[in-house]
């Protein structure tokens, strides 16, 4: 999921968008949606990168990193279809979220932030199906790995 730290959510803004260019003076980012449109971001825009973004367990000293998050979404429907966010009920959500999050904390982690995931890992399933990709080990990688 090393895409993630390229994709960004800009608040205010719906969608989430790939950052092109990063600077001081603020940042270039491209939509992830059919448009592709390009928007300077000045200095004081609110930008969460999804490679930052965590999600709370019971244990309170461990979250659970969106993209790891996201892995078990793909793992568990990879060719099944995701709950509608926008009418499934909260216990489908609450459901959903305990089949691909365990261990989420459940009074900390509320029901929009399960149906922003599920808006999300859509975003990102279509528009960068890469980054659900398991890179394959090097050979060396490999080898060293099995002389130990």
């Amino acid at each position: 999921m090393e895409l993630l730290r390229e994709v960004a959510h800009v608040s205010g803004k719906s969608g989430l968008y790939r950052i092109l260019k990063p600077g001081r003076a603020g940042a270039i980012v491209e939509s992830l949606d059919d448009k592709r449109e390009k928007t300077m971001l000045g200095p004081t825009a609110r930008v969460s990168v999804l490679k930052d973004i965590s999600i709370f367990t019971q244990d309170p000293n461990t979250n659970l990193a969106l993209g790891d998050v996201m892995m078990s979404v793909h793992a568990h429907f990879a060719d099944k279809p995701l709950p509608n966010a926008k009418t499934a009920s909260d216990y489908e959500m609450a459901d959903f979220m305990a089949l691909v999050a365990p261990d989420y904390d459940t009074e900390r982690v509320y029901l929009s932030d399960v149906r922003k995931l599920i808006n999300w890992y859509n975003i990102v399933a279509k528009n960068l199906p890469q980054a659900f990709e398991v890179p394959e080990k090097t050979e060396t990688a490999q080898a060293d790995q099995e002389a130990q």
